[in-house]
Parts: C-alpha cells; sequence; structure tokens
C-alpha cells in the first residue's frame, strides 16, 4: 500500500522535494529561505491562506532541523481531519470528467480486495456513456450491476440497488451519480431525493458521500469542493488522477480550509490504483522525513 500511494503522488513528490531539498540545503530557516518556501507552496497549488499558515507555524516551531519543522507542520494540519471509511452505502459525487464512474470501480475493485461483497448502481440515467462504462467494469470486475432506464429517475434506480442490497445482503453498495453542477438547484435536489430513498430502505445503514474530483484541476478542484460542501454534507474527498500533477498542494488547503478529508486517491487506468489517504505517509514522502 505504501509504495501504490506514493506512486500516486510520485510528480508532486519529485517537483516538490527536489524544490524543498534545495532551498532548506543550507539547514536554516530565515526570511529568503520562507519565501522560497512559500512560493513553492503556491506552485503547487495549496493556496494563499494555507501557504502563509505554514509559514507561520515554520516561524514558530522550536526544532532546529527546517526538513522536520516542515514536517511537523503538516502532519499537524493534516492529521485531525480523518477519514473514516466504515460507509455501507457511498454515494459519488461530482462535476462529469473528474473521474466518478471509474473511482466507483476502483473502490469496489478495494472492497474486494478485502473480501467484502459489493453491488454497484448507475444512477446515472442521462448519461449512456457513463453507465456503459460502469457495465464494463462490472462485467470485467465481475461484480452484480444495477442499471436504470436512459433519462429514468435516479431515485427510481438506487430504491432498486437498495431492495437488492438488503435482498442479497450486500457489505457495500456504491451508487454512481449524474456529473451535477453544484450551480444547478433541480439536480441538488435529486442527490437530496437519492439520500431520502437510501435512508428510508436502509435505515439502519450508514451513508458516506464522497465528492470526486480531478486534482489536475488545482485550485479550480478546490473551489468545487468548497460549492457542493454549501450543498450537501461531504464526508471526504477522492482524489484522482493524482499521477499526472504536481498540484497536489490542494489536499493542504483542503483539509486546512475546510476540514473535509480526504479518504483516497486514484492514479492510472487499472482497477487496484487506488489508495486510501494516509497523512503520515503522505507527509514523510513529500518531504522526504522520517515516518
Amino acid at each position: 500500500m505504501f509504495k501504490r500511494f506514493t506512486s500516486a503522488f510520485s510528480t508532486l513528490y519529485n517537483t516538490f522535494s527536489s524544490s524543498i531539498n534545495a532551498i532548506f540545503s543550507l539547514g536554516k530557516v530565515d526570511a529568503t529561505t520562507l519565501a522560497h518556501l512559500e512560493k513553492i507552496l503556491l506552485q503547487a497549488d495549496t493556496g494563499v491562506a494555507t501557504s502563509q499558515k505554514i509559514i507561520q507555524e515554520l516561524k514558530k516551531s522550536s526544532c532546529e532541523n527546517p526538513t522536520n519543522a516542515l514536517s511537523d507542520v503538516l502532519r499537524t494540519m493534516l492529521s485531525p481531519v480523518t477519514y473514516n471509511p466504515e460507509g455501507d452505502i457511498i454515494v459519488l459525487v461530482g462535476i462529469n470528467g473528474a473521474g466518478k464512474t471509474t473511482s466507483a470501480a476502483k473502490l469496489a475493485a478495494l472492497f474486494q480486495t478485502q473480501k467484502k461483497s459489493v453491488l454497484l448502481a448507475a444512477a446515472d440515467t442521462f448519461r449512456a456513456a457513463a453507465v456503459d462504462q460502469l457495465k464494463l467494469w462490472a462485467e470485467c470486475l465481475n461484480i452484480p450491476l444495477i442499471v436504470g432506464l436512459p433519462q429514468q429517475d435516479p431515485s427510481a434506480v438506487v430504491y432498486q440497488a437498495c431492495a437488492d442490497y438488503k435482498k442479497n445482503n450486500y457489505n457495500k453498495l456504491i451508487i454512481d451519480t449524474a456529473g451535477r453542477l453544484q450551480t444547478k438547484t433541480h439536480l441538488m435536489k435529486e442527490l437530496e431525493k437519492i439520500h431520502r430513498t437510501i435512508t428510508k430502505q436502509l435505515s439502519d445503514k450508514k451513508i458516506t458521500t464522497l465528492l470526486v474530483i480531478d486534482s489536475m484541476l488545482g485550485q479550480n478542484s478546490f473551489e468545487q469542493v468548497k460549492l457542493f460542501n454549501e450543498s450537501t454534507k461531504i464526508d471526504g474527498i477522492i482524489l484522482t488522477k493524482t499521477d499526472g500533477t504536481g498540484k497536489g498542494g490542494m489536499v493542504l488547503s483542503i483539509v486546512d480550509t475546510l476540514k473535509i478529508p480526504i479518504a483516497y486517491v486514484t492514479f492510472g487506468e487499472q482497477a487496484d490504483q487506488i489508495a486510501l489517504f494516509d497523512a503520515n505517509t503522505f507527509v514523510s514522502s513529500l518531504i522526504n522525513s522520517e515516518a
């Protein structure tokens, strides 16, 4: 899991770590060093407020080793906001193109490795391509899939999925929803209806809502998280395409500013290219410090 996780952020690690090593090579933290560090943080899309907070905390640090001091600051920032992966029903939300459907398949594959029975539901009834894509994944992974009719009310598909989930005693139900824009009120109401349907059918089960965002969009993804979180309760974030960007600083920005945990990171095209986010591993690999 460690290698899988670090490979996901390989581009960020290479970019960030080499820059950090260069400015900390003299073993001291002065005004010039901190100015360079803030620039590196901003280039990694950490955001202005979070970058400035990191700099201020470094100034207060009593640790004489600047690399270890930065590591301590980042761990302190990330550690209190953690994801609880115990949800029975997982609802995936996010805009089109973020990677929801592939994330649904990768989550299902991950749960399979944990010896859990999984049911998938294609509630994105307005986009045939999303349904077809999930069908292919379901066949490949040998996982049952509930599919409705084109343009059917998504909550009707969810109702059927909940009934099948209860009848066959599955461990996990993963629901892929339509790519909705947070500004479209009717789509957010659709999500509320889906949640009501699940609650009525499976009142004793825990519902987890995960927002899927494209890490390559940097601070634009941060704005998506902010707006979605204003419309519905987000339990965690799935960061996709993390192997292709040096903009992973948004992890720090999301957790510090919005207090929403990063749940999973995905990378590559294979079903097993997903990892549960771990703050200690992230920071240790990012800063090249002791875990």
